[in-house]
């Protein structure tokens, strides 16, 4: 994908302001997850020693469009300092007459962090002058929150059209990986797709369903598929109301020619609790007071010996209930499976999603994957086969450039 660069630009002495993502999560005021925030700093780093005077720009949670002391960003000043080793600035605005003087006020190679974004409405409302009030704070934009991709917000999508933008190196790594996964794979090209509703991956089962040539399905989104096949799932979570939409997919996998890998055996248990007695069956041996929590070992087992051949990876969501043991040993194995065969060079893997990534952790073998993406909502999309306004903001850029 050729998309605008920080190669294409000088901006030595240059006011720029930067888009990340620093919506990181917090518990009890201690960041848990620093991911997103070290995903930033190569390019905040690159830019401070090419001299640009460094605005950052952020969202964080959802004030909606007002200003609440408590979703500030002035706490991650302090920990984007450390990350990056040098030393942060902060303005209490993102706009106007504070966040002017706090410009004024930058050196060459210095760096600034402007208040949340979304603690005024105009930014999630694409709001015409909001972001020309912003845009007048720099001289060139850069973009480097894919995880903010999907969002036509004012400085993501706005501020691009009113500035010479281009994208930073975290955004460029992550769709040069994106491209390769699913743009232009090397085949055999497998996709595992889990998590709990069939509902919320509609659009990326179909989309998957036209370009993989093996699907494997797992989480509790598989036990609609097997109600949808009249096969009894007790009390397992499903989507009665969603049948129809498996059935679909199973058919648009035969037509074209996709191995749909659906479970073989389950664990189960009749309860859902941390150490709850459970067993291991075939699917269709499910009771009627238990629920499947976990893919089994025979599944595990075929879906391992289907990695053999792939040459590419795309994984989205868990097999199991992994928070809670025993019902993690699914997507544990299979995650190690994936991991070894990357390991070994045999195969390009790339996984995103929220539940994805704590579950790649809780495996251990987060660092093994050929790349694991930091965003959420954005990489759904992406597997959707949708455009995102953010990357489209840049390419229209650089056609004006």
């Amino acid at each position: 994908m050729r998309l605008p660069t920080l190669d294409d630009c000088d901006v030595g002495g240059k006011r720029v302001l930067l888009r990340v993502d620093l919506n990181v999560p917090v518990q009890d005021g201690r960041i848990t997850d620093m991911t997103r925030i070290e995903r930033q700093v190569p390019t905040i780093r690159e830019l401070a020693d090419r001299n640009a005077r460094v605005i950052i720009l952020s969202h964080f949670d959802r004030p909606k469009g007002k200003v609440v002391p408590s979703k500030s960003l002035k706490p991650l000043v302090e920990p984007l300092a450390r990350a990056i080793g040098r030393p942060v600035a902060f303005a209490d605005d993102c706009a106007g007459p504070v966040a002017e003087a706090a410009v004024a006020a930058l050196k060459d190679g210095q760096v600034l962090l402007l208040e949340n974004t979304r603690f005024h409405a105009g930014e999630e409302n694409n709001d015409a002058d909001f972001a020309r009030a912003v845009a007048a704070l720099g001289d060139i934009f850069v973009n480097d929150a894919f995880s903010a991709a999907h969002r036509a917000d004012a400085t993501i999508s706005g501020i691009a059209a009113l500035l010479p933008s281009v994208a930073g190196r975290s955004m460029m790594l992550e769709l040069t990986h994106l491209e390769k996964a699913l743009g232009n794979p090397a085949r055999p090209l497998m996709a595992v797709v889990g998590g709990n509703k069939v509902s919320t991956k509609i659009a990326v089962l179909e989309n998957l369903a036209g370009k993989v040539q093996v699907l494997a399905i797992g989480g509790a989104m598989a036990n609609t598929f097997l109600a949808a096949q009249g096969i009894p799932v007790g009390k397992s979570l499903h989507e009665a109301d969603h049948l129809e939409t498996a059935r679909k997919v199973v058919r648009m996998a035969k037509e074209r020619g996709v191995e749909l890998l659906l479970p073989a055996d389950v664990v189960v248990a009749k309860e859902f609790k941390a150490g709850a007695a459970s067993r291991v069956t075939g699917v269709t041996n499910i009771g009627a007071d238990e629920m499947a929590l976990d893919v089994g070992p025979a599944t595990i087992a075929a879906l391992t010996a289907k990695l053999a051949g792939a040459r590419t990876l795309v994984w989205n969501g868990p097999m199991g209930a992994f928070e809670t043991a025993p019902f993690d040993a699914g997507t544990v194995a299979a995650a190690r499976a994936v991991a070894a065969a990357t390991r070994a060079g045999k195969l390009l893997s790339v996984a995103g999603g929220g539940d994805t990534v704590a579950a790649l952790a809780h495996a251990g073998v987060e660092k093994d994957f050929t790349y694991v993406s930091s965003a959420g909502g954005a990489f759904l999309e992406w597997l959707e086969g949708k455009a995102l306004p953010g990357v489209e903001a840049l390419k229209e850029a650089g056609k004006r450039q």
